[in-house]
């Protein structure tokens, strides 16, 4: 039996997407945490069961998910994400004769304002996402969450697909509220930020994802997105450094 689990707010406009491109899911089961766009009403006419609460963070709000799942196997996914007609297929073989494996992963293809992009820091990006309940948590530093399974991980070429922002602001947007919270998480367990992180890590993302990624491949877009990486390792040292200090 394999459940579904989805977080989300104020995500109606892509939420059925999300659901609909896992048809072979035995349970859907939405988080909702205070949607004010019709979210919830949305993923119930896709068949979801939906569950209303508070926002206790991504980490804990994942884990409160794997917790109410009733399935062997938990894909879970962010509402923003959907599984390829390709992942689609080697997931369902996948499940039928799993072997050892405890958990699937997938390749993560990363839409930047409607076009995909196959390179740079972005691709593939692989995530863990479909793995055996009982053994399954959810572990990291708010925002970046990330899913673990005792055993072994078999990789899939199917791509889970990604359309990470509406607008480049709401990309600003998202940058400066992720290194405020990153930064403060990072504090927080005693991670302390030296000055060379505050002035080599920039420089060292942008030739990373451009030259040794070859973001320059994706074109303009590839670019942008390299920048905003840039900036975004910047305002997270730099935030911390400034935690620092007082």
């Amino acid at each position: 039996m394999l459940s579904l689990v989805v977080i989300a707010k104020n995500e109606a406009d892509r939420i059925a997407r999300c659901l609909q491109s896992v048809p072979f899911a035995d349970e859907v089961l939405v988080l909702d945490s205070g949607s004010t766009d019709g979210t919830p009403e949305v993923a119930e006419r896709c068949g979801a069961r939906v569950l209303h609460t508070d926002w206790p963070g991504h980490v804990a709000q994942k884990n409160r998910g794997l917790a109410e799942c009733a399935g062997d196997w938990v894909l879970s996914l962010d509402a923003d994400e959907w599984l390829s007609s390709e992942a689609q297929q080697q997931l369902q073989s996948a499940l039928k004769e799993p072997g050892t494996a405890q958990g699937f992963r997938f390749p993560r293809l990363n839409h930047w304002l409607g076009r995909p992009l196959r390179h740079g820091t972005w691709y593939p990006d692989r995530k863990l996402r479909c793995v055996r309940t009982q053994d399954a948590r959810w572990v990291g530093d708010d925002p970046h969450d990330q899913l673990v399974v005792n055993g072994d991980v078999v990789d899939l070429s199917g791509d889970l697909e990604h359309d990470t922002y509406r607008s480049f602001a709401e990309h600003v947007s998202t940058v400066d509220r992720y290194t405020t919270i990153h930064a403060a998480s990072l504090y927080a367990r005693g991670v302390r930020a030296r000055r060379r992180d505050v002035l080599a890590r920039p420089p060292l993302h942008f030739v990373k994802a451009m030259l040794l990624k070859r973001a320059f491949m994706d074109g303009p877009a590839g670019l942008v997105v390299a920048g905003m990486g840039t900036a975004h390792v910047a305002l997270k040292w730099g935030r911390l450094w400034r935690l620092q200090q007082g």
